[in-house]
């Protein structure tokens, strides 16, 4: 890819991953090397990190399809942890790495606007749209987008946003050729337990209603095929811990588990 204009790539980040000093430094190291030829926007979350917090508190962590309960005292661990916390630890992992990271949140130059999702849901924000102007203008400076997944309104609220949802806004905003989510886990696995390599809407649906999909890698894929309906080519769910898994996916290498419309059709074990 050298020689021509850099394609665009989002990357999400899982809070699970960032929660380890070594691998979250190993990435970060992987995030710089991947600058040199893509134009990279990182985004994560830190759900892990705010029930932690939460629970030192004394509160308990309610979620609903994968998503969490955000009254105010949650709101405001999520800003202190993912958008301070967290944020600013990946930020200074790349910096250590040779990078030159910018922490940001989408609250930052109405990056990415919100709006409340459910009432009873609290300050949870559904990703109504992204401006990528700000990842270019970051970009093409030299800096890398280390993005928290905070949203905002034009009325001065702020939310809660799943970070996959997050990943997806920011993609399509910002006309991402690729999106990467970098997981905890190896992939999505059927209901014999082993990876999926390649799975279409259909079949993931028939998973979330067998309960084999469920919690977060439901909110995971939901996001990712609200991604292809908005026209991405394909999205990718990969096992963050696996060394160079990176630069190992966008060599073509198949790690974890590739979702497209277009995918073959392959049997799952429900």
């Amino acid at each position: 890819m050298t020689g021509g204009a850099r394609k665009k790539l989002v990357i999400k980040a899982g809070g699970a991953l960032l929660d380890s000093a070594e691998t979250r430094g190993r990435l970060a190291a992987e995030f710089v090397e991947i600058t040199r030829e893509w134009k990279l926007a990182v985004v994560h979350g830190g759900g892990k990190q705010v029930t932690q917090f939460l629970e030192r508190q004394g509160i308990e962590s309610r979620f609903v399809r994968g998503l969490r309960v955000s009254d105010e005292p949650v709101i405001d661990a999520v800003l202190q942890i993912i958008a301070g916390r967290v944020n600013k630890r990946l930020v200074a992992s790349i910096l250590a790495a040779g990078g030159a990271a910018v922490g940001i949140s989408g609250v930052d130059a109405a990056l990415t606007i919100a709006s409340r999702m459910d009432e009873a849901m609290g300050w949870v924000g559904r990703a109504e749209r992204t401006d990528g102007r700000l990842f270019d203008a970051l970009t093409d400076a030299g800096y890398l987008p280390v993005t928290a997944c905070v949203a905002g309104d034009l009325a001065g609220n702020i939310y809660n946003v799943n970070a996959d949802q997050m990943a997806v806004s920011c993609a399509l905003g910002w006309g991402a050729e690729r999106l990467l989510f970098l997981t905890d886990v190896a992939g999505v696995k059927g209901g014999g337990g082993s990876v999926l390599h390649e799975i279409r809407p259909e079949q993931a649906g028939r998973l979330i209603e067998a309960g084999i999909v469920r919690g977060g890698m439901q909110a995971k894929l939901e996001a990712a095929f609200a991604a292809l309906r908005a026209g991405m080519a394909e999205v990718i769910v990969a096992p963050g811990e696996e060394p160079g898994v990176c630069r190992r996916i966008l060599e073509g290498e198949t790690l974890g588990t590739r979702l497209s419309g277009t995918a073959r059709e392959r049997s799952v074990t429900v």
